[in-house]
């Protein structure tokens, strides 16, 4: 097919209805979406992701002379007529949609990873300005609507898997297996359809990213002037060059200049010209100078940390080809100028490096048990994932040395570090997690002897081995929930590398106070959200089947990352109902911690009723949060309880949390405890008694809420049920004291349980 030449900086549609392809057999078309842009180049196809649209939604401009050939599309029996002709074409154009939307894919966990640090930075620097006014007594401005913020939630967010799925697909089609696929028409064309419809929703999602970016933009700079860059100009200026708190005033101010002097979210002339005025008004006072830069004690670290690739491989010893093949791709990884690329080639340099990560941390985490001594950048690996210092970044390197050194075993408190936790499984204080298909070390090797992998006597043994226990929880458990916490699935690469930092470490660093007050905030609207029944068996002889409440905290790990999600793995330690879940963070979060600390304890209380109600966890005739809840989503059409529109927006809700019950569930707690606990309602009337029965509010916030209509009925009845409750433990303690029987401490406690006084 003749080709068609191009000039620079032309559109290449210039109608709106997608009609036709164009596969580029020379130069490049540059694609623009919300916030964004990528490049085709040879081999590439332009609108193959837009064949399920009936309008071009992309934006594509001509970088340089460029020539195309035209591929006329009516319909979608005419593409598969095309497909089926010409299979080569066929491989062409599935290779040009799959990396068309893996490159869509990362940009789009990127950009929600970025919706969240802009909201944290904006409400700490608002936060910041209110303080240091308060302090020096100056009346702080207020910012019309920053109250009414929250934090990105990303209900448009395309599924995880897709990644590792089209991925899969590109390498497949670049192989030599490709050929009988492409024989397969149908199978080009339904894969073309999916890809393109895939396309479209996380188009949808970088267009709602893009928008929430761009509303919180606007109160960093506004057309109005009235922003957080004017506030904290006219501050620096009122405070003056002798002040203590000038330079962290400046800090700020030059930070803002630039993250956001070249944001596609905000008009560039208008940022120029507002830094401008600002910097010609310097002139007038003397400018603090700049925080900037590395201190000669960072630099004595960065000096000592010199080589660490060569310690850690050094104090690995052993697996000669291990170390040498790790040593070749970590130089590798290091050169890459995009090591976020979704390349073939960078693609497989990120799968071995990961899995010679996992290799070599089972080695040195056996090797420190040994060694009298171990090296710091071997523990920096062990905590961080730290490899190699150039790859790090020297600042990353001096806060990384200093963290390990003042790290002190939290694992009293519940948390730990994942060295830490191995250490916990080793000396047998905890066991091994349950692998991705639910199944225990216990059950593992029970398994392996009733199949005669193992013998009685390695059975025997196995059961107490502690490096055994190790071993399991670094093959099953490990892998994936280092990747899960990572985030950015289709990008995973679990060595250190300054360039996954997109915020202060020191502030996304998990320490036991965030843990600590993470908790605080999520038991100061739901208290019992912790809690077990269970009896009292230090005092069977008097409380006999009478039960009480127990807390028993999650387990905290966090891994040696820097990632943006939490995982909730398990609910309950083995099979035992009294004991501690596991919940999962990296070490530097990137999120906010307590918004993802409320998300895992949301799915943490509906997977704990799942696990106690057993097959009747759906049954409402067996009354329990989830009975009633699957109740509700399942039949919420006919609920007389709501109206037209509460009906319109659960069905809306369900949609985007693509029919999950538990997703809605989830979603439904973190507003109870985000927005409900606050004071401000949210909750459609059914969702909300189902909360308010099951993660009732303390007593403190029960006054609060008292004077709420909303509240009324619900409150009523509570009342109702903890006088019953009350009348009953006060009976027992009549019981007991007629009987000459001291009265167990637990039944106070209990009491304080039932009033929401723990």
């Amino acid at each position: 097919m003749a080709g068609i030449t191009l000039e620079k900086g032309k559109h290449l549609y210039s109608e709106q209805s997608v009609t036709s392809l164009y596969l580029i057999t020379n130069g490049q078309v540059q694609v623009s979406y919300p916030g964004g842009s990528y490049t085709l180049r040879k081999g590439d196809v332009a609108g193959i992701c837009e064949i399920c649209s009936e309008i071009h939604f992309l934006e594509y401009i001509v970088l340089e002379d460029t020539v195309v050939a035209p591929y006329p599309l009516s319909s979608m029996e005419s593409l598969g007529e095309m497909l089926e002709q010409n299979t080569e074409l066929a491989r062409l154009f599935l290779l040009s949609a799959f990396h068309q939307l893996n490159s869509l894919l990362g940009q789009c966990s990127l950009s929600e990873l970025s919706c969240s640090n802009i909201y944290q930075m904006l409400m700490e620097d608002f936060e910041l300005y209110s303080s240091l006014c308060t302090r020096y007594r100056i009346p702080p401005r207020t910012l019309g609507g920053i109250s009414d913020l929250s934090a990105y939630l990303g209900e448009e967010a395309p599924d995880l898997w897709l990644n590792d799925f089209y991925l899969g697909l590109q390498h497949i089609y670049s192989s030599a297996n490709y050929k009988p696929l492409v024989l397969e028409a149908g199978i080009s064309l339904g894969f073309l359809r999916k890809c393109s419809l895939d396309f479209r929703k996380t188009y949808a999602s970088l267009d709602e990213q893009f928008l929430y970016r761009k509303q919180l933009a606007d109160f960093y700079f506004s057309e109005s002037g009235s922003d957080l860059f004017d506030c904290y100009t006219s501050l620096y200026f009122k405070l003056g060059p002798d002040c203590a708190d000038t330079e962290a005033v400046y800090t700020v101010i030059t930070r803002m200049i630039t993250q956001f002097e070249n944001d596609p979210c905000l008009d560039g002339e208008l940022v120029a010209k507002r830094t401008q005025n600002f910097r010609s008004n310097l002139s007038m006072i003397q400018e603090p100078a700049s925080t900037e830069g590395i201190t000669s004690a960072d630099l004595t670290i960065v000096s000592e940390l010199a080589g660490s690739l060569n310690t850690i491989l050094e104090f690995a010893g052993a697996d000669l080809d291990l170390c040498s093949n790790f040593r070749q791709h970590v130089q590798s990884y290091k050169a890459l100028s995009d090591k976020d690329s979704m390349d073939d080639k960078v693609c497989r340099l990120r799968r071995k490096l990961t899995e010679e990560f996992h290799a070599l941390y089972s080695i040195l985490f056996q090797r420190s048990l040994e060694a009298p001594a171990v090296p710091k950048p071997v523990k920096m690996f062990l905590s961080f994932g730290y490899v190699d210092e150039e790859l790090a970044g020297a600042d990353h390197c001096a806060l990384l040395y200093q963290l390990s050194e003042s790290r002190t075993d939290r694992s009293e408190f519940g948390v730990y570090t994942f060295y830490e936790w191995l250490l916990a499984i080793f000396q047998g204080k905890k066991e091994p997690s349950r692998n991705e298909f639910e199944q225990d070390y216990f059950d593992y090797i029970h398994k392996q002897k009733a199949n005669g992998n193992i013998t009685d006597a390695e059975f025997r043994e196995l059961e107490n081995n502690s490096m055994s226990k190790v071993n399991y929880e670094l093959r099953n458990m490990f892998p994936p929930v280092n990747k899960m916490t990572f985030g950015r699935i289709a990008s995973y690469c679990p060595i250190f590398s300054s360039h996954n930092v997109l915020k202060s470490l020191e502030d996304s660093y998990v320490t036991l106070t965030k843990v600590g007050k993470a908790f605080e905030t999520i038991k100061g609207v739901d208290y019992s959200a912790f809690y077990r029944e269970s009896l009292d068996y230090d005092h069977l002889d008097a409380m006999g089947k009478e039960t009480i409440h127990l807390e028993f905290l999650p387990d905290i790990i966090l891994m040696p990352n820097v990632g943006i999600r939490g995982v909730m793995w398990q609910e309950i330690e083995g099979k035992y109902r009294n004991s501690s879940g596991r919940m999962f963070f990296s070490i530097f979060h990137m999120e906010d911690f307590v918004t993802s600390m409320i998300r895992l304890t949301g799915e943490f209380r509906w997977e704990l009723c799942r696990r106690i109600q057993g097959a009747r966890w759906n049954d409402v005739s067996d009354r329990s949060l989830t009975s009633e809840y699957f109740d509700y989503i399942q039949f919420y059409r006919k609920n007389h309880d709501l109206s037209n529109e509460a009906k319109e927006r659960v069905r809306s809700s369900l949609q985007r949390a693509k029919n999950s019950f538990k997703e809605m569930f989830v979603r439904d707690y973190i507003t109870w405890v985000l927005f409900e606990g606050s004071g401000s309602p949210r909750l459609n009337k059914v969702a909300r008694r189902i909360l308010f029965t099951y993660c009732p509010f303390p007593a403190d916030l029960i006054k609060t809420v008292t004077q709420n209509p909303l509240y009324a009925e619900l409150l009523g009845r509570h009342q109702i049920t903890t006088a019953q409750r009350l009348h009953h433990l006060d009976m027992l303690v009549k019981k007991l004291q007629n009987s000459g029987t001291p009265v167990p401490d637990t039944v106070i406690q209990e009491r304080k349980f039932v009033e929401g006084e723990v």
